[in-house]
Protein backbone atom coordinates (compact mmCIF):
# COMPACT_ATOMS: atom_id res chain seq x y z
CA UNK A 1 0.00 0.00 0.00
CA UNK A 2 1.57 3.59 -1.23
CA UNK A 3 -0.77 5.60 1.62
CA UNK A 4 -2.10 5.22 4.58
CA UNK A 5 -5.36 6.76 6.02
CA UNK A 6 -3.75 8.68 8.85
CA UNK A 7 -6.44 11.51 8.93
CA UNK A 8 -9.65 10.66 7.12
CA UNK A 9 -12.02 13.41 5.76
CA UNK A 10 -15.39 12.55 4.04
CA UNK A 11 -13.89 13.24 0.39
CA UNK A 12 -9.95 12.56 1.61
CA UNK A 13 -7.38 11.19 3.83
CA UNK A 14 -4.12 12.73 5.18
CA UNK A 15 -1.70 10.20 4.81
CA UNK A 16 2.43 9.74 5.64
CA UNK A 17 4.22 11.32 2.48
CA UNK A 18 5.64 8.31 0.27
CA UNK A 19 9.08 9.11 -1.14
CA UNK A 20 8.31 7.34 -4.21
CA UNK A 21 6.12 10.68 -5.48
CA UNK A 22 9.28 12.84 -6.09
CA UNK A 23 8.62 13.06 -9.27
CA UNK A 24 4.68 14.24 -8.59
CA UNK A 25 5.94 16.56 -6.58
CA UNK A 26 8.59 18.12 -8.65
CA UNK A 27 6.02 18.29 -11.83
CA UNK A 28 3.93 19.94 -9.73
CA UNK A 29 6.49 22.96 -8.02
CA UNK A 30 7.72 23.65 -11.40
CA UNK A 31 4.21 24.77 -13.11
CA UNK A 32 3.82 28.43 -12.28
CA UNK A 33 0.19 27.89 -11.17
CA UNK A 34 1.57 25.98 -7.69
CA UNK A 35 5.12 27.53 -7.57
CA UNK A 36 3.99 31.07 -7.72
CA UNK A 37 1.32 30.69 -5.03
CA UNK A 38 3.97 29.17 -2.84
CA UNK A 39 6.78 32.06 -3.06
CA UNK A 40 9.41 28.86 -4.70
CA UNK A 41 8.64 30.31 -8.18
CA UNK A 42 12.46 31.35 -8.80
CA UNK A 43 13.33 28.07 -7.14
CA UNK A 44 14.97 25.36 -10.04
CA UNK A 45 12.94 22.29 -7.89
CA UNK A 46 15.08 19.11 -9.73
CA UNK A 47 14.20 15.20 -9.12
CA UNK A 48 17.11 14.87 -6.91
CA UNK A 49 16.19 18.21 -4.45
CA UNK A 50 12.46 17.36 -4.20
CA UNK A 51 13.76 13.75 -3.58
CA UNK A 52 15.92 14.81 -0.53
CA UNK A 53 13.41 18.04 0.66
CA UNK A 54 10.72 14.82 0.53
CA UNK A 55 13.20 12.89 2.93
CA UNK A 56 13.68 15.59 5.28
CA UNK A 57 9.58 16.24 5.24
CA UNK A 58 8.67 12.18 5.91
CA UNK A 59 11.41 12.22 9.12
CA UNK A 60 10.52 15.63 10.57
CA UNK A 61 7.20 17.32 11.82
CA UNK A 62 3.97 16.28 10.71
CA UNK A 63 3.70 16.43 6.80
CA UNK A 64 0.91 14.59 4.94
CA UNK A 65 -0.14 13.81 1.81
CA UNK A 66 -3.40 14.74 0.49
CA UNK A 67 -5.19 12.02 -0.96
CA UNK A 68 -8.49 11.81 -2.43
CA UNK A 69 -10.75 7.92 -1.44
CA UNK A 70 -10.20 6.61 -5.02
CA UNK A 71 -6.19 6.74 -3.42
CA UNK A 72 -5.18 9.49 -5.56
CA UNK A 73 -2.21 12.21 -4.65
CA UNK A 74 -3.24 15.35 -5.32
CA UNK A 75 -1.41 17.78 -3.07
CA UNK A 76 0.54 18.31 0.47
CA UNK A 77 -0.48 19.81 3.75
CA UNK A 78 1.62 19.64 6.88
CA UNK A 79 2.66 21.63 10.31
CA UNK A 80 6.06 23.68 10.58
CA UNK A 81 7.77 25.35 13.31
CA UNK A 82 5.21 23.57 16.36
CA UNK A 83 5.98 25.21 19.29
CA UNK A 84 4.70 22.81 22.05
CA UNK A 85 4.89 24.99 25.10
CA UNK A 86 3.42 28.08 23.55
CA UNK A 87 0.73 25.42 21.59
CA UNK A 88 1.19 27.45 18.04
CA UNK A 89 2.02 26.68 14.97
CA UNK A 90 2.15 27.06 10.88
CA UNK A 91 0.58 25.40 8.38
CA UNK A 92 1.20 24.79 5.03
CA UNK A 93 -0.83 23.39 2.21
CA UNK A 94 -1.61 23.45 -1.48
CA UNK A 95 -3.08 21.38 -4.13
CA UNK A 96 -0.84 20.71 -7.06
CA UNK A 97 -3.43 18.25 -9.31
CA UNK A 98 -4.77 21.09 -11.34
CA UNK A 99 -7.76 18.38 -12.23
CA UNK A 100 -8.86 18.64 -8.19
CA UNK A 101 -8.18 22.43 -7.82
CA UNK A 102 -11.44 24.55 -6.82
CA UNK A 103 -13.30 21.60 -5.34
CA UNK A 104 -13.08 22.21 -1.83
CA UNK A 105 -10.65 19.21 -1.32
CA UNK A 106 -8.30 22.26 0.16
CA UNK A 107 -10.91 22.99 2.58
CA UNK A 108 -11.17 19.94 3.20
CA UNK A 109 -7.96 19.09 4.35
CA UNK A 110 -7.27 22.38 6.05
CA UNK A 111 -10.06 21.54 8.35
CA UNK A 112 -9.04 18.03 8.94
CA UNK A 113 -5.29 19.27 10.08
CA UNK A 114 -6.95 22.03 11.76
CA UNK A 115 -8.92 19.62 13.64
CA UNK A 116 -5.84 17.02 14.67
CA UNK A 117 -3.57 19.74 15.61
CA UNK A 118 -6.18 20.97 18.51
CA UNK A 119 -7.15 17.85 19.22
CA UNK A 120 -4.04 15.49 18.84
CA UNK A 121 -1.58 17.73 18.82
CA UNK A 122 -3.34 20.18 21.96
CA UNK A 123 -2.48 23.77 20.10
CA UNK A 124 -4.22 26.29 20.44
CA UNK A 125 -3.57 28.96 17.83
CA UNK A 126 -2.45 27.85 14.17
CA UNK A 127 -1.67 30.21 11.35
CA UNK A 128 -0.91 30.24 7.66
CA UNK A 129 0.61 33.04 5.03
CA UNK A 130 -0.72 33.53 2.12
CA UNK A 131 -0.17 36.17 -0.94
CA UNK A 132 -2.41 39.07 -1.01
CA UNK A 133 -3.70 38.56 -4.81
CA UNK A 134 -4.42 34.46 -4.03
CA UNK A 135 -8.15 35.13 -3.32
CA UNK A 136 -9.61 32.08 -4.02
CA UNK A 137 -7.15 30.92 -0.99
CA UNK A 138 -8.32 33.65 1.21
CA UNK A 139 -11.97 32.94 0.54
CA UNK A 140 -10.83 29.37 1.23
CA UNK A 141 -9.01 29.96 4.61
CA UNK A 142 -12.06 32.44 5.62
CA UNK A 143 -14.57 29.55 5.41
CA UNK A 144 -12.34 27.06 7.67
CA UNK A 145 -12.22 30.07 10.23
CA UNK A 146 -9.24 31.59 9.79
CA UNK A 147 -9.19 35.23 10.12
CA UNK A 148 -6.40 37.74 9.02
CA UNK A 149 -4.52 39.32 11.78
CA UNK A 150 -1.63 41.05 10.12
CA UNK A 151 -0.08 41.80 6.71
CA UNK A 152 3.87 41.99 5.58
CA UNK A 153 3.29 44.83 3.08
CA UNK A 154 4.99 44.26 -0.68
CA UNK A 155 7.15 41.20 1.18
CA UNK A 156 7.21 38.68 -1.67
CA UNK A 157 8.31 39.88 -5.29
CA UNK A 158 5.99 37.91 -7.39
CA UNK A 159 6.30 37.91 -11.53
CA UNK A 160 7.69 41.37 -11.25
CA UNK A 161 5.46 42.72 -8.60
CA UNK A 162 5.43 42.87 -4.58
CA UNK A 163 2.15 41.58 -2.95
CA UNK A 164 1.85 41.34 0.54
CA UNK A 165 2.03 38.53 2.83
CA UNK A 166 -1.62 38.59 4.49
CA UNK A 167 -0.89 36.29 8.17
CA UNK A 168 -4.32 34.44 9.22
CA UNK A 169 -4.63 32.45 12.16
CA UNK A 170 -7.50 30.25 13.44
CA UNK A 171 -7.96 30.00 17.82
CA UNK A 172 -9.21 26.65 19.68
CA UNK A 173 -12.07 27.72 21.48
Amino acid sequence: MKYFKKITGERIYLSPMNLEDAAIYASWLNDPDVSVGLGVYQNLISLNNEQKILEELTTKGHNYAIVTNDHTLIGNIGFKDINHISQTAEIGLFIGDADNRGKGYGGEALRLIVDYGFNTLNLRNIMLKVHSDNEQAIACYKKVGFAEFGRRSESVFVQGRFVDDVLMEIMRV
